[in-house]
Order: structure tokens, then sequence, then C-alpha cells
């Protein structure tokens, strides 16, 4: 997605930019020679994650644009308020806004405490409505202006509430600001409108919470900010109140080659599908098969016994898990693998060392699982996979399924 310069001079408002996805949008728009707002909490160095509010503005303003770095918690109205009228009196103006920001916790009812429900609700829902008010007044005078919110299609299968129901109550609060302000200020011509990733987006946060593993199955986060460009660059009075997804748009704009997004190219045939949107395979090979295979009598039994039979010491050494597999269905039962103790073990049963995690899944899905048909990381994301314990150690099924295929 070629930049033209369209936003040369335009003022975009992002929350949550020091780094990941906001900061990719920030620094496209960059280099058209926008004036960017970095509205983060970032002021100090992570621990663990790259990037402050500061040296994403070195890199606007090493890219093209001018920035202001402001520190913005979007909980805090006070905050928020002032970030809006520094980059006002900075800029003259406001002419786009990105909510970003996002907190997320993919956690059941039971397992959700109610200090991490509020932060979602208070990031997500709360902190886009927030922002969007307080940032309205001055789009209302904009040139061409947007609100776009990083968030999904409003979809009402159960499927993506049942395993998480606080987290997406939190983003499709996010949503529904999309639905009631792209009508409420219509007339205005603010367009509002809603962007959503077709496959996992890999950034620093996602590696830290499920390893570099997961780099393999997602794509770049410049397919969003390419994505967003393009909606940037559209008529606000006429492209509004949409639920879009950024492969989708990227064709609309002419982009064919989607491959050059991919973490990984050798691996960019199996990438993961993300939360809230139905399969599309004329847009991406993903990699959640819905498989007509079934699961007969013994198949469980039988397929452990080749899995324990390839168990070898490499395998051992790379995995370094235990994993404790609760199946549901006509096979129903207790099965393990340990690839921690000794030269390893599998079978029937719980494991005889504490599981790093537990992998909870039907008999049919679970057989589709050793057999190929069915990537871990794709069934988990589905809902298909329940997964508790490590996580990061629970991915690296990934990597044996990998190493057992041709052997099973």
């Amino acid at each position: 997605m070629i930049n033209t310069g369209k936003l040369a001079g335009r003022t975009v408002f992002i929350t949550g930019a020091s780094r990941g996805i906001g900061k990719a949008i920030a620094l496209k728009v960059a280099r058209d020679g926008a004036n960017v707002v970095i509205a983060a909490k970032t002021a100090e160095p992570h621990p663990k994650l790259p990037g402050t509010i500061y040296t994403a503005a070195q890199e606007v303003e090493a890219a093209g644009g001018k920035c202001l770095p402001c520190i913005v918690d979007v909980r805090d109205e006070k905050q928020v308020t002032s970030a809006v009228e520094e980059a006002v009196k900075k800029f003259g103006g406001i002419d786009i806004l990105v909510n970003n920001a996002s907190a997320i916790s993919l956690t059941g009812t039971l397992d959700t405490e109610m200090k991490r429900y509020d932060l979602m609700h208070q990031i997500n829902t709360r902190g886009t409505f927030l922002v969007s008010k307080v940032c309205l007044p001055y789009l209302q005078k904009g040139r061409n202006p947007h609100i776009l919110n990083l968030s999904p299609p409003l979809n009402m299968d159960p499927v993506w509430f049942k395993n998480h129901v606080a987290y997406t109550m939190s983003k499709y609060g996010m949503s529904m600001c999309v639905l009631g302000m792209a009508e409420e200020f219509r007339n205005d011509g603010i367009a509002v409108n809603a962007l959503w990733p077709r496959t996992a987006i890999h950034t620093a946060a996602i590696e830290m919470l499920s390893g570099r593993e997961a780099a393999r199955v997602s794509r770049k986060p410049e397919i969003i900010a390419d994505a967003a460009y393009a909606i940037f660059c559209r008529d606000s009075k006429t492209f509004t109140g949409n639920f879009t997804v950024d492969d989708e748009i990227l064709r609309e704009e002419g982009v064919t080659d989607l491959d050059q997004y991919a973490v990984d190219p050798s691996n960019k045939e199996n990438i993961m599908l993300d939360f809230f949107l139905e399969q599309s395979p004329d847009t991406i090979k993903l990699t959640q098969q819905k498989s007509g295979s079934s699961v007969g009598g013994g198949q469980i039994a039988s397929l452990f016994e080749k899995i324990e039979a390839n168990i070898s010491p490499e395998l051992v050494s790379k995995t370094n898990a235990v994993f404790h597999f609760v199946v549901k269905g006509s096979e129903s039962g207790d099965w393990y693998i340990d690839l921690k103790t000794g030269k390893g073990s599998a079978g029937q049963g719980k494991p005889p060392s504490a599981a790093d995690a537990t992998l909870s899944m039907d008999s049919k899905d679970f057989f589709d699982l050793f057999s190929g048909k069915l990537k871990p990381a794709g069934a988990f994301m589905t809902g298909k996979l329940k997964i508790s314990g490590n996580l990061q150690k629970a991915m690296k099924l990934e990597k044996l399924m990998g190493m057992l295929k041709s052997k099973l």
C-alpha cells in the first residue's frame, strides 16, 4: 500500500501508540507528513517490552511526520482532555482519531477477576467512548474527519462469547460505539468505522504472552496500518458505519500480495485466524479446517501407542513440558504426554508428574489435532481447544505435531 501524500498536514490522534499496531499506524501516516499524537501510558521503558511514547515519537519524526507524545491513560478523563487540548494547541485541530488502546484477558466467567473485568471495560469500551467524545468537537471542524476503532464486527454467534464473555463484551462495546456514532455524526460528515485483522497479528506484547512460536502463525502489524491508511484516504461523508477486515480493505485497493505481511514467509500457508470472524477460505488459507472425519472405537488409544513409540530424547529436550489431555465425547477420558521426565512417556490416565498445561477438547477434534487436520493454535482460537496452565508451553504442541505427523 503505497503512500500518496493525502494525509500531509492532517492531525492523527492515536491511543496506545507507543508500540505494536498503534505505532505501525503512526509510522504509516507519518510517511505522508501527517501530525501524529502518540497518546499512551508508557513514559518509562517496560522491563520486557520495547518502546515508550518518546521513542515512538522519534520514529514518527524520522519517518517524515511531526509528533506530540502525550502520557495518557484512556481511563483518566483529565489526561485525555489535556492531551486533546495540547494537540489542538500544537497542530490547530484533530482530523483523525484511532481508538487502538485495548486490554485483553481470555478467561471464562469463573476465572475472570472483577479487577480484570473492570480494566477491560474501562479501557476498551469506556476509553473508546471517552476519547471519541472529547475529540468529536474538533473532528466536526476537521478535514475529511475519521474515527477508526480497532474492534471486531458484531457477531452474535455464542462461540465468541462462551470462552471469554468479559473480553467479548468489552470489544463489542467498542464496536457498538461505531454502530451508534456513525449514525449520530453522519450529517457532520464524520466517518466512524471499525477495523479488525483477519489473522493473528504479531507484536512484542503477543510474543511476551505466547512466546516466539506465535510469530510463525501471524502477520505483521503493517497490514493493519496499510488498511487503516486506505480508510483514512476515503471520503468521510460516504464511507462510514462499516465493520472492515484488513485484507478485504487491501484487496479493494488492489493489493493482491498478502504474503508480504507474513512474519515467517516459509509458513505463510498456516497463518492463524483471529477471533470474531467467520472462516473465509476465499481470502486466506486458514488453519482452522472444518473436518468431517469421525473417531471410531479405540482410535485415540492406538494413537497414543504410536506417540509413545516415537518419543525420542530430541523430542523431550526440545519440548520440556508435560501435557494433560481431558477428552470428551465418544472416547472420553484422561491422557497424557510427558516430554519432560526421563526418556518421556505417553498413555492413558493423568500424567505421572504435574502437568504444565491441561488441554480439553472433544474426541473427534482431538484425533484431528494429532492427525494434522487441525492446528493447535487454530483449535484454541475457535474454542475447540480449552487450555489451562502455561499457554506458552501448550503452544509448543504446534512444533510437536510437526515432528510426529509423518510418523503417525
